[in-house]
């Protein structure tokens, strides 16, 4: 039966517009209860972040700089135990024989200075390498002037293996390892949320993995065309640089898709949490281990921003010593974290196996 017309137009009449369901029902439509999660998440790591770094940075103070102490046998004692002795324990001093021993615990990471005592004289030399962190040495050269002064002694500092000229106060490493971090965890994240924030199966889960390989090669050695051809910042170690971009990538990726694999959301707040809020400002790149307060110096190398920088910054400036544990820590997330994420999409597909089948059974009935 058709609409009656209306008598002037002869068309049929408007339908009433819809009742508006008012304010109240529309704000509990917008804010639902998982938005309102999302942004407390986002308030907590905002807050977190914060935290982390304000603690970290705000007010640096030396605790156990390694350095070592040259000096004739009867006076190495008393200079040692006069370092270890200082309030609040600024250094650790340890006796070296002579001083080609001294600057090679420098150049080999195993100390971060070496006070060279001159007992013909008033004039001592503190040997110190900015290029493993300026303000480490800026702050042995600090202590040793302070302890100079008292005992009416000059110290003359030396800087054995600065920065180099393209690198400014040596903070190159950081920079690039902070880079590819990024580039990896978000690269992971980007291919959950193209289809899915979790791999449904086995197979998918090896795809992305499969496809992150070549995302890292790349990453590494543009990495290290920035820093090397372009800026002139770690010349020539171009082929080690990309291969610690690679595998930082790796580590980096790798677990971002396993713990999104196994916690969804949940697990991406968790990377920002590891690699970002606690992660960077541990890392070594602005503030060293021996600046930090105990709980960042203690995190910082067992995590990738950590580890990459020290990896990096040691290859390029101490001849690749000391970068054993560093490369172990980016090896184990790399590696576990593929493995973590094959194994959280096999235990979701065994937790979804059994709901899938009750369903096509339904469908079938």
């Amino acid at each position: 039966m058709n609409a009656p017309s209306s008598p002037s137009t002869g068309r049929p009449p408007t339908e009433p517009a819809p009742k508006s369901p008012g304010f109240a029902a529309e704000f509990k439509d917008a804010v639902t209860f998982r938005a309102f999660g999302l942004v407390l998440g986002g308030l907590l790591v905002q807050l977190a972040f914060v935290v982390s770094y304000v603690g970290a940075f705000h007010s640096p103070t030396p605790h156990r700089i390694p350095v070592a102490v040259v000096a004739p046998p009867q006076a190495s004692a008393k200079i040692v135990a006069q370092l270890n002795g200082l309030d609040g324990e600024p250094v650790t001093a340890t006796a070296a024989s002579s001083t080609a021993v001294a600057r090679a615990w420098v150049m080999t990471r195993r100390t971060d200075a070496a006070f060279l005592f001159n007992a013909r004289g008033t004039e001592d030399t503190l040997l110190v390498a900015s290029a493993g962190g300026p303000s480490v040495s800026q702050t042995a050269t600090q202590i040793a002037q302070r302890i100079e002064a008292s005992e009416k002694r000059r110290i003359t500092v030396t800087d054995i293996r600065p920065p180099n000229p393209g690198d400014g106060r040596g903070m190159t490493s950081f920079y690039l390892v902070l880079g590819w971090v990024i580039g990896g965890y978000l690269t992971a994240t980007i291919m959950g949320m193209a289809s899915g924030s979790r791999p449904a199966n086995r197979p998918r889960t090896l795809i992305r993995l499969a496809a992150l390989i070549p995302y890292a090669v790349v990453s590494g050695v543009a990495g290290a065309v920035i820093v090397g051809p372009v800026f002139h910042a770690l010349g020539g170690h171009f082929w080690a640089l990309s291969a610690i971009g690679t595998l930082t990538v790796l580590a980096s990726a790798t677990t971002a898709l396993a713990l999104q694999t196994l916690l969804g959301l949940l697990g991406t707040g968790l990377v920002i949490l590891l690699f970002v809020v606690l992660g960077n400002p541990s890392s070594g790149g602005v503030y060293p281990a021996p600046l930090l307060p105990a709980f960042w110096s203690a995190i910082g190398q067992a995590l990738p921003p950590g580890a990459g920088t020290t990896l990096v910054r040691n290859t390029v400036y101490f001849s690749g010593h000391a970068t054993g544990p560093a490369l172990w820590v980016l090896v184990a997330y790399a590696v576990g974290g593929a493995v973590l994420a094959w194994a959280a999409s096999w235990w979701r597909e065994g937790r979804t196996a059994p709901a899938g089948t009750g369903a096509e059974a339904a469908v079938t009935a």
